[in-house]
């Protein structure tokens, strides 16, 4: 693997290992994920598909960008309309 490439590559790895701590099945489970992913890839020898799988590892960083920050919206709304929710529904409020 060329230089420039391998380090794209462990940069890759390390990004997706700080990401995978906030992965909603658990920070064990990504790890072994990732690790088994890279390892079965660890024999490819052509900077063309390295670059293919450099540049899909990215879109998975993307992803779990959007998951997370689609956990993060969820908690927020469910934290600040739960009581106007319970107000439409009339819940816990006693009728006359």
């Amino acid at each position: 693997m060329a230089n420039p490439l391998r380090r794209e590559v462990r940069q890759l790895y390390k990004n997706l290992l700080y990401l995978g701590r906030e992965y909603p099945q658990g920070a064990d489970y990504f790890r072994e994920r990732l690790n088994s992913a890279f390892m079965k890839n660890k024999d490819v020898t052509d900077p063309k598909e390295i670059r293919k799988l450099v540049d899909c590892g990215e879109a998975v960083i993307k992803e779990l960008g959007t998951l997370y920050y689609l956990r993060e919206y969820r908690a927020m709304k469910k934290r600040f309309y739960e009581e106007e929710l319970l107000g439409l529904l009339n819940v816990g409020r006693p009728t006359d």
